[in-house]
């Protein structure tokens, strides 16, 4: 009777840690597939204010404190706009002094706990005094909400917002391309603020979204765009590709703006669950459970590389310390197609940051890249 017992306790045991490393792995997953829009990836560190002054604002001495480029910087109800590190400021060991720009809302108080993120406007593009109209986009779980700025030429740039950001990402370019003459259409899809909620409530890292994008490029044709070039960063650059190879409209992009592609969704789930400070042993149980909770498939190989599904340009912009997204990734795609993909190397910025680290450079870029598609 004993033995009996012992042997049922025993396997008790061993189903309650069963049944404790999948809920575990369960709430790893959440790191990705629950990643609220607008609000900081686990990769990114909380900073403190240590003071501010007329122009300037010393921050934690973080890596992060450090990157080169313009961000914007979040707290709990503000939002100010910071430039580079000062290198005439006084910085103490324990901090670092940037330019601030701008103050959009709120305020900004020592104690603060604040973050870098890639949106520098908040708002609409009348932030750059740009005139807009707000769209509807009939989408596959409802209307789908989207900003339009108008311009005289007939292919459309379709701006695709990823993880931890809102459209609000696609102001940053939206000067330029404004400038340029191109009509813009930035999408809110499944998820967002104002747009639908999928029906199991995740994020699927693109591999349903993408649907939402297909719906912007038919609202385009709709209306006049002649072709459309997708611009995405992380997963928004996964739902570029996956339109470009799976839309039924495909035949009217002309080309793909990918920063921060995420090639694979295993690997950025891994980074997210990490970051968490998920145990390496659970790791494979997060991404069963995202496996399981979404239906994505397995990566066919580290970061199901569409090299052969190509059939447009590609300008790919990504850079070696993006810890969400493998640069190698990116790097491995455009050595697979240098006939089809442009690569711009950005050193010094976080996931989707591209264009904050050395606006100037990823502009100049984005034009050679684009010139021909006029």
């Amino acid at each position: 009777m004993r033995t009996v017992r012992a042997t049922a306790a025993a396997v008790t045991a061993v189903i309650g840690a069963g049944a404790a490393a999948v809920a575990a792995g369960r709430l790893a997953s959440d790191a990705a597939l629950k990643a609220p829009p607008g609000r900081p990836l686990p990769t990114e560190p909380r900073l403190t204010v240590h003071g501010t002054a007329a122009g300037r604002i010393s921050l934690t001495r973080d890596l992060a404190a450090l990157r080169p480029g313009r961000y914007g910087l979040s707290g709990d109800g503000s939002h100010a706009v910071v430039g580079p590190v000062l290198a005439g400021a006084s910085h103490s060991a324990d901090t670092v002094v940037r330019r601030l720009e701008s103050v959009t809302h709120g305020t900004l108080a020592s104690g603060d706990k604040v973050w870098l993120t890639p949106n520098v406007y908040v708002g609409n593009p009348g932030a750059l005094g740009l005139e807009h109209a707000d769209v509807d986009i009939p989408g596959e779980l409802g209307a789908l909400p989207a900003w339009f700025v108008p311009g005289k030429r007939d292919t459309w740039v379709i701006a695709v917002h990823g993880l931890g950001t809102t459209r609000e990402l696609a102001l940053n370019v939206m000067g330029f391309l404004h400038r340029s003459q191109f009509p813009v259409l930035a999408l809110a899809y499944r998820g967002d603020l104002g747009a639908p909620r999928p029906p199991d409530g995740l994020n699927h890292l693109g591999e349903t979204e993408w649907r939402d994008l297909d719906a912007a490029i038919r609202h385009a044709v709709r209306h006049g765009a002649r072709q459309v070039v997708l611009h995405g960063w992380s997963t928004g650059a996964t739902m570029a590709l996956r339109a470009a190879a799976r839309s039924g409209m495909r035949e009217r992009i002309s080309g793909l703006v990918l920063d921060s592609p995420v090639l694979s969704w295993e690997t950025t789930l891994r980074a997210l669950a990490s970051a968490r400070r998920t145990p390496g042993a659970l790791l494979p149980l997060a991404v069963r459970a995202a496996q399981g909770r979404t239906g994505l498939s397995a990566d066919r190989v580290a970061g199901t590389l569409p090299a052969d599904e190509l059939r447009v340009p590609v300008l790919v912009l990504h850079g070696p310390d993006d810890a969400v997204a493998p640069w190698q990734l990116s790097r491995r795609l455009a050595d697979a197609r240098p006939d089809m993909v442009a690569f711009h190397t950005v050193r010094g910025a976080p996931h989707g940051a591209m264009w904050n680290a050395d606006p100037k450079a990823y502009e100049e870029a984005l034009r050679r890249f684009l010139t021909p598609l006029m």
